[in-house]
This record gives C-alpha cells, structure tokens and sequence, in this order.
C-alpha cells in the first residue's frame, strides 16, 4: 500500500488572489466554484496534483523548504520576463554561460519558485 500526492499545499494570506497569479503562471484554471474572499481555492492542473492555497493569519517569514520549479514551453528568458510582468518578483539568477541554471523568483506573497531552462532552450545548440 502507498499513498498518493492529492496536492500541494501553499499557505497565504488570499487565497483567491495568489491562485489568480498561479492560475495565469500555469494557464489552468482555477477551481469553477472558487469566488473572491474565499479561504481555500485550487489551480486545476490536468496532471498530477493540484495546487491548493489555503489562507492563514501568519505571514511568511522565512525561505520556502519546499519549491516549486517551472520548465516553460518557450525559453527561459521569455518566460522570467512574463511572470515579472505577472507579479513576480526577482530573486536571484543563477544561469551559467553554458546555458544551464535557473532563475529564481517569488510570487506575490513572497514564495520562492524556480524557473528552468524553457523546451526552446534544449533545441537551441549550445544553450
């Protein structure tokens, strides 16, 4: 017997808000019966689990132990640039001159995530 991953959790202080950002970060939507105001909302992801928020009165106040990292379907560098424009805010990067590496960037509430050289990247030589 084993168990398996319904979904990730990510605790917040709006709910509703931070899975509208995650919704437009995936293109997924979010669950047809959330509304604004709500204390726990989903992102429906069609594979593997889902993206649960669930709101709580303390804010966060240290580095995620657990992440979530991102391989978009374009490059890397398009991608960073559209979350930003999303609301994500800049951490740190950490992209070699290879081509390989990450960026990291937080979403509205703080959660750090990654995002990880794009499909584009792989088909690119040298990159």
């Amino acid at each position: 017997m084993v168990s398996q991953l319904q979904n990730v959790a990510i605790d917040c202080a709006d709910a509703y808000e931070l899975a509208r950002f995650w919704s437009e970060v995936t293109g997924y939507p979010l669950h047809p019966e959330d509304r604004p105001g709500d204390k726990e909302t989903q992102v429906m992801l069609p594979h593997g689990p889902l993206l649960f928020f669930n709101q709580v009165p303390e804010p966060k106040t240290v580095k995620n132990r657990l992440h979530l990292c991102l391989r978009p379907e374009t490059s890397r560098e398009e991608e960073v640039e559209r979350l930003l424009g999303l609301g994500a805010g800049f951490v740190a990067d950490h992209r070699g001159p290879d081509g390989l590496g990450w960026v990291i960037l937080t979403d509205p509430e703080g959660n750090e995530f990654c995002v990880l050289r794009g499909e584009s990247d792989h088909a690119r030589p040298g990159v």
